[in-house]
């Protein structure tokens, strides 16, 4: 009788905990998904609607001008090309450079690695500084280069020590010892046994690094003079925050205009650079969960 009481009770405070465990999601899922909705929302609605407040969840005085003018603007196109470049390439890189520098560093038998991996932390904590690195990025003859987006951020470091902690605790060493012992090197080893093994963790390392690079501006805005090679994030910056309206078509436009153009350029070009991202993020969320717990738990 009293177990029967235990487990009744026990489910009615299973049922208040899940009770407020959704109402808690629920209420997060509003405030992430709403702003979201507001500005594609605001992207298709009459500017004056959106400056006056009336706008809300539902587009008011619904117009697609502003995304006319966003695709006539070329250098909307231009960065869109260069980002999509600068995403490819320097994934590529990452993923190549984390590789080489994770799989040694995850073997037992490399002499120093605890050191190794000591100074290889020590950098997530102190690095030489924005000065120091653009004063080497300019000596090396990569300033205003597409190398000035791809070298320097060539490894990351948490990236690193999160593939190492997956060799190690995914991929066992005996099958690495037995590899060796039938004359396989290590290179070999490592495309014929290891890569094949570790398509999980290189997934995650590509969300990781290609997002990165989807919305790198910074590297851009420091090393880059040439308009020609900026990446949609810098142009973006230029419509939003500098307000530079100039190439959409509307050079003689009045400051009433602008302001009106600027506002309903804002949401729309927030939504294009966006979409890619989007789009794809749905079908490799798993990815981002099981990249966040590699490492916690071994066994």
């Amino acid at each position: 009788m009293r177990v029967s009481t235990a487990r009744r009770l026990q489910s009615v405070d299973d049922k208040r905990f899940d009770a407020v465990v959704y109402v808690l999601a629920a209420v997060l899922l509003l405030i992430v998904i709403y702003p979201l909705l507001f500005v594609v929302s605001a992207s298709f609605s009459d500017p004056e609607q959106v400056i006056a407040g009336n706008v809300w969840l539902l587009p008011k005085g619904i117009t697609l001008d502003p995304y006319v003018r966003v695709f006539e603007n070329k250098s909307i196109w231009s960065g869109y090309a260069n980002t999509v470049f600068y995403a490819l390439a320097g994934t590529s890189i990452n993923i190549m450079m984390t590789l080489l520098a994770a799989y040694p560093l995850s073997r037992k038998d490399l002499p120093g690695a605890q050191l190794l991996m000591f100074v290889v932390t020590l950098t997530m904590f102190f690095s030489g500084g924005l000065i120091p690195t653009y004063l080497v990025v300019k000596a090396l003859g990569m300033n205003n280069t597409v190398w000035a987006m791809l070298i320097p951020g060539a490894i990351a470091t948490y990236n690193l020590i999160v593939m190492r902690t997956f060799f190690q605790s995914s991929i066992p060493f005996e099958l690495q010892e037995s590899a060796s012992m039938d004359g396989c090197s290590y290179f070999r080893l490592l495309f014929s046994i290891i890569i094949p093994l570790s398509k999980p963790i290189i997934a995650v390392m590509v969300l990781f690094y290609g997002v990165a690079h989807w919305n790198a501006y910074f590297n851009a805005l420091i090393y880059l003079k040439d308009r020609s090679l900026y990446p949609l994030q810098l142009i973006l910056r230029e419509i939003l925050i500098l307000n530079q309206t100039e190439n959409m078509g509307f050079e003689g436009a009045g400051m009433s205009e602008r302001v009106l153009l600027a506002e309903s350029i804002k949401y729309s070009v927030i939504i294009v650079s966006s979409l890619p991202v989007l789009l794809v993020y749905p079908f490799v969320q798993r990815y981002f969960v099981k990249g966040v717990m590699i490492g916690s738990i071994k066994g």
